[in-house]
Parts: structure tokens; C-alpha cells; sequence
């Protein structure tokens, strides 16, 4: 995450409808918790090649329209953790993003 980087996305809006759908097919194939630390989002997705995958791409893509979101993914015991977090003046962004995955909490 660049701590200097705009609280912006740069996603036009057709390429915004394919991320969101990205996001909402893996999370509704492989979602399996949603839980706050703090102002850290930790998402637990089942532990396969697939999800990984799918799981990279899109936090790859994410750092390229929205730098200043700090997207980290590792392996745990019982699954992926996809850990979301941003500075305070991008909070909204980064408390909202989870819920583009189906069965999020709120």
C-alpha cells in the first residue's frame, strides 16, 4: 500500500462491472468467513489452486485502480486469508470492498 497514493479508483465503469463480478463469483464459490480487526478485514476462502488464482488476479488488478488499499494474501491451516486494510482517509473504501463478496458480512 503507498500511503501517498489518491483515495480513488481508476476504473472506468464497464471494466468496474467485470472486477465486481470477478469478486462476486469468488466469494460465492469460496467464501467461507468475514471478520474485523480493528480497521483489518480478513476473509477466509477455502485453501485450492482455483481460489489462489482467482484470489491473485484480483488483488493484483486491485493495486493497479486502488493503491492505496493494502491487500495481502497467505495461506493459513484452514484456508486462504485475504486481508484488506487502508489509511484513514480511504476507511469507507476498504470497509465497503468486503461486501462486494457474497455471504460478507455486512
Amino acid at each position: 500500500m503507498t500511503t501517498d497514493a489518491p483515495i480513488a479508483c481508476s476504473l472506468a465503469a464497464g471494466e468496474l462491472e467485470g472486477r465486481l463480478a470477478a469478486i462476486a463469483a469468488v466469494g460465492t464459490d469460496s467464501l467461507i468467513s468475514h471478520e474485523v480487526e480493528g480497521k483489518r478485514h480478513r476473509m477466509r476462502f477455502r485453501s485450492d489452486a482455483t481460489t489462489r488464482l482467482r484470489l491473485e488476479r484480483i488483488i493484483e488488478a486491485e493495486a493497479r485502480c486502488c493503491a492505496f488499499l493494502d491487500l495481502s494474501l497467505t495461506e493459513e491451516d484452514d484456508g486462504l486469508l485475504l486481508s484488506i486494510s487502508a489509511p484513514e482517509p480511504g476507511q469507507p473504501i476498504a470497509t465497503l470492498w468486503p461486501r462486494r463478496f457474497p455471504g460478507a458480512a455486512a
